[in-house]
């Protein structure tokens, strides 16, 4: 018989925030009922921009506890690396999820992190998002596998077959001829 593990011994993450050199929004996701409505959540962003604007969090990843919850964050350039925990979380895995978050969104924008690449490329992010944390749950933290796996889900159908890779190229084929069987 098979034992499943329980949804509470799983680590969840509250929310994961990326927030510009002014506190405001980039791309945010929250996973908890903790800020049940929209004020809540910009009061809550708010509140964590002033708490670690200060801080030198550069080089590497900072943590840092605000209302019950744990906060483990970076900055690059204008932009600024959130993920939020309770306050019973592992700091280790919620840092192993921000440094998942922040390789991917670097491998994504070619090394290029700042806000304006970022917001060209937000549905990349966003993707990014969907692809490390499902529910609250930690689906990935490896940014290379994050990346791989949004960058086959922004493959441009339209491109030409020069610009696509054997495999995508292949798939494309695949597609136009069953579109043209099935006619």
């Amino acid at each position: 018989m098979a034992t499943f593990l329980s949804r509470e011994a799983c680590p969840t993450i509250k929310n994961i925030l990326l927030l510009d050199s002014e506190g405001k929004r980039v791309a945010v996701k929250y996973y908890s009922d903790d800020w049940p409505t929209n004020t809540a959540k910009l009061a809550f962003e708010k509140s964590v921009f002033t708490k670690t604007q200060k801080t030198n969090a550069r080089t590497e990843a900072e943590i840092t506890m605000l209302e019950n919850n744990i906060i483990v964050y970076k900055f690059v350039q204008d932009l600024h690396f959130f993920v939020t925990g309770g306050d019973d979380e592992n700091e280790l895995i919620l840092a192993t999820v921000l440094q998942g978050f922040f390789d991917a969104v670097t491998l994504l924008l070619r090394n290029n992190v700042e806000q304006r690449e970022a917001l060209e490329n937000l549905d990349l992010i966003l993707l990014c998002l969907d692809e490390i944390v499902d529910g609250g749950i930690v689906l990935e933290t490896d940014g290379n596998v994050i990346a791989g796996k949004v960058a086959t889900h922004s493959i441009d159908d339209g491109a030409p077959l020069s610009e696509q890779t054997i495999s995508q190229a292949l798939a494309t084929a695949r597609e136009h001829l069953t579109r043209s069987l099935l006619r």
